[in-house]
């Protein structure tokens, strides 16, 4: 008998099949489970009259050229064909201490405590956080100003207390460890630049504990200084000896640019003719002020926009209130906000600290607080941005609601497998009753895979990014390390424990970032959990702990 070419439809595919008239059901089994990777004795055909066995010979089923099969079943979890692996495995045992820390799942290292120190330890977590910082300490050599070849790598005279370089070896040695490294050698070098960090505890007993902005903006101010970079975002068309011309990495990355209009609070000087006095600063942080007032993050930003300010007038000749107000003209790809929790209380004579709840998400728009100009720029963006999201959202939930659905399906077919021939023939007979076209083709639901769910995301991300990219404002596109939708996700903080500005303790926080996958070089999808780093002990925990971190 010649054979015959007939279609079986199975999870929403359709396999074009070879079926031999002479041959049984099992024969015919295996050809699908070539097709399908579905082991025969966990695939159901349905056939005229029941379900196809293994014994049963196929001329019997009257197999016409075109027919559709319907087929159901899934392959077992260890169904997966053995191959020889491309790539030589490694296993943990065989692996250095620097492979093991760089491999998948590998816990970062933590720094320990060498006395009052873990206000730095927590600055420097939550700083090693930026991946460019990371990319373009590993270039930086110490100019040729300092004193001697740069030999702080191997801890020994040179540039050892170079504060950049210091930086550059401690992120270098932590990569390498899953331990807590001692950040003895940064350390001297933080001192030595900035002696306020060595002050003595008023005890008498090692260090005094410091404040982690401070250490923050000292260390940020050097880095401002030492880091240079080339700026390849220059138009070269209309200065082309600037087009690789060497800028600050923290200005590029880091920094913010407002613009405030100073006017005075009397009328007096208005009316005697004393003009706004408009200028521009450069901001490396946004103060987040708390008042009695202050609620959320969102607040105490705005609060922070305007203050007042005691100075001569030049009309009224003599002091008088000016109210400053600023608004953001240039926003930076990483931006730090600063919880202005500790102030000097004047009637104690030492600082103290605002317990107040402020809240905050894991989401940040700053649009509100930007200039009309940059406002304008950015609001295209961010709510297209905040469109593809949504839709994203709606493909997850669609994704799920399927595999629910077809789970069902399993185990419906399951129990009247189990309940015998009976009911076998009653699904068919419920199938055939769905068609009201009496002609038409038995069907099963189609269900997508995970792989056609991929391909169908991937294509609709490239195409929203092709979207999203022509609505950047071309200026502001120019500008590599600026931001270019006015929104911000939350990646680090750090967190101070104690009521007391002069005692507690600082730990910190850093979103995980996806695994890097070994064959396209590029990070998979994040598990939302954060990694906690409390000097030299590192946990995972989840997002939801972030939340309870807005008293301080």
């Amino acid at each position: 008998m010649e054979s015959i070419q007939v279609f079986v439809k199975h999870q929403g595919k359709r396999h074009e099949v070879e079926l031999d008239p002479s041959s049984t059901g099992e024969t015919f089994k295996f050809q699908l489970y070539s097709l399908t990777g579905v082991e025969p004795e966990r695939q159901k055909i349905l056939v005229k009259g029941g379900q196809l066995k293994d014994e049963t010979d196929l001329s019997t089923l009257g197999a016409k050229p075109g027919q559709t099969f319907m087929m159901m079943g899934t392959p077992s979890s260890g169904a997966a064909a053995l191959e020889r692996p491309k790539e030589k495995m490694k296993f943990m045992e065989d692996m250095t201490e620097a492979e093991a820390a760089r491999s998948e799942g590998a816990t970062p290292a933590g720094l320990v405590n060498l006395g009052n120190t873990c206000y730095m330890n927590s600055t420097l977590q939550t700083l090693r956080c930026v991946p460019e910082l990371q990319e373009e300490l590993q270039k930086y050599s110490a100019s040729s100003s300092s004193s001697g070849p740069d030999l702080s790598q191997f801890r020994i005279g040179g540039n050892s207390l170079d504060l950049t370089s210091a930086l550059r070896d401690l992120y270098k040695q932590m990569s390498e460890t899953q331990d807590g490294f001692p950040p003895m050698i940064f350390l001297n070098a933080l001192r030595t630049a900035f002696p306020q960090f060595a002050q003595k505890s008023k005890t008498g007993n090692g260090y005094a504990q410091q404040d982690a902005e401070e250490a923050w903006s000292q260390i940020v101010s050097q880095l401002r200084q030492k880091l240079q970079i080339k700026d390849t975002t220059s138009n070269e068309a209309e200065a082309p000896s600037r087009s690789t011309a060497d800028v600050s990495f923290i200005d590029k990355y880091l920094s913010g640019r407002f613009e405030s209009v100073l006017e005075c609070d009397e009328v007096e000087a208005r009316e005697g003719g004393e003009e706004p006095v408009r200028g521009e600063d450069v901001f490396l942080k946004l103060d987040c002020h708390i008042s009695k007032d202050t609620n959320h993050l969102r607040d105490g930003i705005l609060a922070g926009l305007e203050e007042k300010i005691e100075k001569k007038s030049g009309v009224l000749d003599r002091d008088a209130v000016y109210t400053k107000k600023s608004r953001i003209a240039r926003l930076p790809k990483y931006l730090t906000v600063h919880f202005v929790r500790f102030f000097w209380k004047r009637e104690a004579q030492k600082k103290a600290k605002i317990m107040r709840k402020v809240t905050f998400s894991h989401e940040l728009d700053v649009v509100e607080f930007c200039t009309e100009t940059l406002r304008k720029q950015l609001v295209p963006v961010r709510d297209k941005v905040r469109e593809i999201r949504k839709e994203e959202e709606d493909v997850t939930r669609a994704r799920k609601r399927q595999k629910v659905a077809h789970k069902q399906e399993e185990d419906r077919q399951r129990e009247l497998k189990a309940e015998g021939p009976a009911d076998e023939r009653k699904l068919v007979k419920d199938k055939q009753a769905e068609n009201k076209d009496g002609d038409a083709e038995m069907a099963d639901a189609v269900y997508k895979t995970d792989a056609e769910y991929d391909a169908e995301r991937a294509a609709s991300i490239l195409a929203a990014k092709q979207e999203l990219y022509s609505l950047i404002n071309p200026e502001l596109a120019k500008d590599e390390g600026a931001n270019k939708s006015g929104l911000y996700e939350l990646r680090g903080l750090v967190t101070h424990q104690g009521a007391s500005a002069d005692s507690g303790h600082y730990t910190s926080y850093v979103k995980k970032q996806g695994p890097i996958d070994a064959k396209t070089g590029r990070r998979k999808e994040e598990d939302g959990k954060w990694w906690w780093f409390n000097d030299d002990k590192v946990s995972e925990v989840e997002a939801e702990k972030i939340e309870t971190l807005s008293g301080g």
